[in-house]
C-alpha cells in the first residue's frame, strides 16, 4: 500500500471516529494539514467508495467472511446450530498401518 492510500486510510478513519462524513475535501483537509503529499485523486476515489457506508461498521465486521449477515441467523435460536450441524461433512476414517505391514524405510 503507498503511502498515498494509507494517508486516505487514517483520514477516512478519523472522520468516521469523530462522526464527521467523508468527503473528499475534508480528506484532503486532513492531509494537507499532516503535510503528506499525495496524487489529487486520491481524497475523491476514497470518498466515493466510501460513500453512504458506515466505516465502523465495516472495521467491526472485517474478521467476518459474510459480515453482518452472520448475527442474524443467531437471533433465531436453535435453527442456526441445526443448520450447522446438517453442513459438517463426516470426517473420514483414519487409515489403518495394517496395510504397511512389512514395509519399512530402512530395511
Amino acid at each position: 500500500m503507498s503511502s498515498s492510500e494509507l494517508a486516505c486510510v487514517y483520514a477516512s478513519l478519523i472522520l468516521a471516529d469523530d462522526g464527521i462524513e467523508i468527503t473528499a475535501d475534508k480528506i484532503a483537509t486532513l492531509i494537507d494539514t499532516a503535510n503528506v503529499e499525495v496524487e489529487k485523486y486520491w481524497p475523491s476515489l476514497f470518498a466515493k467508495a466510501l460513500e453512504g457506508k458506515d466505516v465502523k461498521d465495516i472495521i467491526s465486521n472485517i474478521g467476518s467472511a459474510s459480515g453482518p449477515a452472520v448475527a442474524a441467523p443467531a437471533a433465531t435460536g436453535g435453527a442456526a446450530e441445526e443448520s450447522k450441524e446438517e453442513e459438517k461433512e463426516p470426517e473420514p476414517e483414519e487409515e489403518s498401518d495394517d496395510d504397511m505391514d512389512g514395509f519399512s524405510l530402512f530395511d
